[in-house]
């Protein structure tokens, strides 16, 4: 399976999509759900509600974070995959983060619902043949395509990791 074309793909994703080192979307996503979780695990409930800042958000939030945006990259892939015509708004991660209600929220159901939000990700994305993987449509106001979404959301992770691990953690 082919990296996606940059040219397609509008620039503020292009740092997500360079942060994906692997050319397989499939395998790439599969083996990041495994060490990622394995990554959640290492990290203590009672460390969850940390912030890095005041007014950023929690360990548990960004996690959130993580698990709305890949719902929100997978449905505009099978959307898009469908020759769905809408044009796809943005969404505001803010206010989502804020009406998430995360805190109240269980670190080990979180971790459990991104490993669940993972794996019908990766049960979609092996649904897709090439037809499919290189359809475009509108989102957030920009054309884009369901390759990229796969690879958006991978990397989109991995940018998380790394403020996790660099910020959260270190």
């Amino acid at each position: 399976m082919p990296r996606p074309d940059l040219q397609r793909v509008p620039s503020f994703y292009h740092n997500y999509i360079d942060l994906v080192k692997q050319d397989e979307l499939v395998p790439a996503m599969k083996e990041q759900e495994i060490a990622f979780r394995l990554f959640l695990d290492s990290i203590p409930a009672s460390y969850c509600d940390h912030r890095y800042a005041e007014s950023k958000w929690s360990i548990k939030e960004l996690l959130q974070h993580c698990i709305d945006a890949e719902r929100i990259f997978a449905y505009r892939s099978l959307c898009i995959a469908r020759k769905d015509q809408t044009a796809f708004p943005g969404f505001d991660e803010e206010a989502y983060a804020k009406n998430a209600k995360t805190n109240n929220r269980d670190w080990n159901s979180l971790k459990e619902e991104f490993s669940a939000v993972r794996r019908s990700s990766v049960l979609l994305f092996e649904t897709f043949d090439e037809e499919q993987l290189e359809t475009s449509g509108t989102a957030s106001g920009s054309s884009n395509y369901v390759r990229a979404f796969g690879f958006i959301l991978v990397g989109h992770l991995i940018h998380h990791e790394n403020i996790l691990r660099e910020r959260y953690l270190a």
